[in-house]
Formats: C-alpha cells, sequence, structure tokens
C-alpha cells in the first residue's frame, strides 16, 4: 500500500518547520560504492498504512565486535569516520502486522547510495531498507530517502558522550533528555530498545500517518522509564 497523496505536503510543512540538525558526527563516503542484490527473507505483504517507525541504531553499540567485518567496513572499521546514532530504517506500520516486500522493479542506484551513506552507513542495508520497507510507501528509493532525510534532519539528539558517564542512567533520562531536545515530541511517541545486556541499543521513534510524533505500541515503545541502561561510547 503506497503513501497517500498528502504525503508530499506533510513532508513540505515538515522541512520547513526549522532549522533543527542532526546529530554531528565524522563521515567519509567512498569514492566508488556497488550495490548488492537484495533477496527477500519472508513473504511479500501489501496492507494498509497506519504509521511510521524512524528507526535509529546507536552505533558504537552496533560495531562492538564487528570493526573487522568487511561487510560493515563503512560503518564500523573508523576508516570512513566515526558515528554516534544512524538510520537502521524508515517502515511503515499497519493496523495489524507491516507490510513489506512490496512488488517493485525500481532498484537502488549507486549515486543514491552515496547520497545516503551518511544517513545508514552500508550499502547493504540502504538497498535493503528500499526494498523491504520503502517499496511499500513510495513508488521511488529515492523519494523513500529523500523522505527519511526530512526526518533525520528534524532531529536534535541529547549528549550521549554525557549520559553514558551517568552511573545510574535510567531509559526515563534517555527519553527525557530527547524531549528537551525536541520540542513537540511526547514521551509516549520515543521508544528505547536495550539488548539483553541492558545497553542502549536503538530509538524507535513513532509516528503517524500524518508523519506527527504518535503514540508508540509496545512492542516498538520497548524498556520502561524505571530500566537501568548502559550506552556504550566505543572506547
Amino acid at each position: 500500500m503506497k503513501a497517500a497523496p498528502a504525503l508530499a505536503l506533510t513532508l513540505a510543512v515538515l522541512a520547513t518547520g526549522g532549522a533543527a540538525h542532526a546529530q554531528a558526527y565524522q563521515c567519509r563516503v567512498p569514492r566508488a560504492v556497488s550495490v548488492p542484490e537484495i533477496r527477500p527473507d519472508g513473504p511479500a505483504r501489501q496492507v494498509p498504512v497506519t504509521g511510521y517507525t524512524l528507526a535509529l541504531s546507536w552505533s558504537p553499540e552496533f560495531c562492538k565486535g564487528r570493526e573487522g567485518q568487511a561487510r560493515h567496513r563503512v560503518q564500523c572499521s573508523g576508516r570512513n569516520g566515526r558515528f554516534g546514532f544512524v538510520v537502521h530504517g524508515l517502515w511503515p506500520e499497519g493496523r495489524t502486522t507491516w507490510p513489506q516486500w512490496c512488488p517493485t522493479a525500481r532498484r537502488l542506484s549507486p549515486a543514491e547510495v552515496r547520497r545516503n551513506l551518511c544517513l545508514a552507513p552500508g550499502a547493504a542495508l540502504l538497498a535493503r531498507q528500499w526494498a523491504k520497507h520503502g517499496s511499500c510507501m513510495v513508488r521511488r528509493p529515492e523519494t523513500y530517502f529523500r523522505v527519511t532525510r526530512i526526518l533525520w534532519e528534524s532531529l536534535h539528539f541529547p549528549d550521549m558522550d554525557r549520559l553514558s558517564r551517568d552511573r545510574t542512567l535510567t531509559v526515563g533520562k534517555i527519553r527525557e533528555t530527547f524531549l528537551l531536545a525536541n520540542r513537540g515530541w511526547r514521551a509516549d511517541a520515543v521508544g528505547i530498545k536495550l539488548n539483553r545486556r541492558g545497553w542502549l541499543e536503538e530509538l524507535r521513534l513513532c509516528y503517524g500517518k500524518d508523519f506527527r510524533p504518535a503514540k508508540c505500541d509496545r512492542a516498538r515503545y520497548g524498556a520502561k522509564d524505571a530500566a537501568r541502561v548502559k550506552v556504550w561510547r566505543g572506547l
């Protein structure tokens, strides 16, 4: 199920709503990139879109133990810069399930990969997000990643280095600092995923069909405010 015609108007409002800047980090884009073939790992599912999730991976935690892996070289080797939060994906949501792997003949171009590598540092990651999720939202990968960039660039991020040094850090404190940095957001729209050892893994920001913050369901909301959390700085 493709996005409604009102999408363009909504995104135009978001894009001109302020001069917010995303989290600053170093990024050096490789001169040449290749786009891998992506094969579906599940059934095609076309259902009406009821909202969206912007999943933001905490890169230092993801890269722990992956520094030498070739497929994660751009994100984790340090040769292309150091990353904080990066985009895991923009995911359309359905009422009882989610749309995925919608039929499309459009493929991601190397030029579009390079344009978005500082957003989501991996050609395979970008290609997979378009094929699995973006194909159920819009007709062209360029539009899908433009939407993703607009949402990303509208965000401010807390000082994660400072938070990582807090020995009594809780999930609620991360939510609180995110809300202080992002006017108009609400606590129940900020999902936080921890790994089994209690380390920060991902933010999952929940949006309605109008791309405004909306209440997360239980799965996306993740850890409760009282949960203790640790933040790996990658050092």
